[in-house]
């Protein structure tokens, strides 16, 4: 049987909205990722059969097939295709699994899966404008603003505005911690950018993390989606900038090159969850994904849980019995930010980090997702 295998991992550090990046193109900024990625692993552009990117705002710089546009400025030749695909938050979690089939079938052997999103030079909604949801959907559904199914999960798994604030200062701390220590330098790409004055720096440092953060200001920032609510920007993922990506082979095809590959990817599953509650299906997702892995939770060494709100990694470990000393102990996306279509694949990269950090095996990456849907991916470090 075919295996797929995770060869090289990286991305950029990700800058808050209107930050360090903010002068810097997606198409330009996921070319980076890609030249270093291929540059890390040692194996010619050439070789390389797709390039499957995550985006979710497709337009303005992400428009047009960032993919494609992405790898051409990265210098691949032209019969490296690139397709950009968008499922919500994870999106790049998603171009992995697209990857790793194409690559289970048969059909190819080397893919980049990836992504990339400039929430400051395409604001999220931007793709969607002036729409509503059409009557023929929300007569079957209450569809509602992501903020509000943090409220409702919130209010339903009875977690209070206090329980909220005290996991978002938990996220910045661990995050903190993990960047004095360097556990990210290894994985985050180093970026050079203009800045206003013209004057050159090079970006890598995640940007999101706040040092002064306290229980005390989180507490006093106010509910942003409903009157009277527990949802803040302070427990809340932040708006980002940034782009990642993996290298993934079948695993002959890495014997055959002499690489060594790093991780193998074990399961993988993709769900449909309430699409009102819309953020809760990663507790169905990995409850599929451990069945076709065939273990348990407890086997898992580390888990990334996407830090959408704080509601969600609580419901999630909550529903699960999973151990808290296992979630995303080096921070998450309420202080290191969410640059939605990258997301996937950058928690992916830390995540495999991590797994060779503490020499661990097995590693779990779930992921919410818009209009109430879900991934789940298990690796075993190799």
């Amino acid at each position: 049987m075919r295996e797929v295998v995770i060869v090289e991992g990286c991305r950029t550090a990700v800058g808050r909205r209107k930050g360090v990046f903010s002068s810097y193109r997606a198409d330009e900024l996921f070319a980076v990722v890609l030249d270093e990625l291929v540059r890390r692993a040692g194996i010619d552009k050439s070789d390389v059969e797709d390039v499957i990117a995550g985006c979710v705002t497709q337009v303005n710089e992400q428009a047009m097939n960032v993919a494609r546009t992405s790898a051409l400025i990265a210098g691949f030749p032209v019969h490296v295709p690139g397709v950009t695909i968008d499922r919500q938050c994870g999106s790049s979690q998603q171009a992995v699994h697209f990857g790793a089939q194409a690559i289970l079938s048969g059909d190819m052997d080397i893919v980049i899966a990836g992504g990339v999103e400039s929430m400051t030079r395409s604001p999220m909604f931007r793709n969607v404008g002036d729409t509503t949801p059409s009557e023929k959907l929300t007569s079957k559904h209450h569809i509602v603003n992501q903020g509000i199914s943090a409220e409702m999960i919130a209010d339903k798994w009875g977690f209070s505005r206090q329980e909220l604030d005290e996991f978002s200062l938990k996220s910045h701390t661990l995050a903190l911690q993990a960047i004095e220590k360097g556990r990210y330098n290894d994985e985050i790409v180093p970026v050079d950018v203009k800045g206003e004055n013209g004057e050159m720096r090079t970006v890598s440092i995640d940007e999101g993390p706040r040092a002064e953060t306290s229980l005390e200001i989180l507490g006093n920032l106010p509910a942003v989606f409903k009157e009277d609510g527990k949802i803040t920007a302070g427990n809340a993922s932040q708006m980002s900038d940034g782009a990642s990506a993996v290298l993934l082979m079948s695993r002959e095809k890495a014997d055959a090159l002499e690489l060594k590959p790093r991780a193998k990817i074990i399961a993988r599953t993709v769900v449909g969850s309430d699409p009102t509650l819309m953020l809760t299906g990663p507790i169905e997702a990995t409850r599929q994904v451990l069945k076709r892995a065939g273990i348990t939770l407890d086997d898992i060494d580390r888990y990334e849980v996407n830090e959408a709100f704080a509601p969600i990694p609580l419901a999630w470990l909550n529903d699960l019995q999973a151990d808290p000393e296992k979630l995303n102990v080096n921070g998450g996306a309420i202080a290191l930010g969410h640059p939605l279509g990258a997301t996937g694949t950058k928690l992916l990269v830390s995540l495999l980090h991590e797994l060779e950090r503490i020499e661990g095996r097995y590693g779990l990456l779930a992921i919410c997702e818009g209009m109430g849907m879900a991934n789940a991916t298990v690796i075993e470090r190799m």
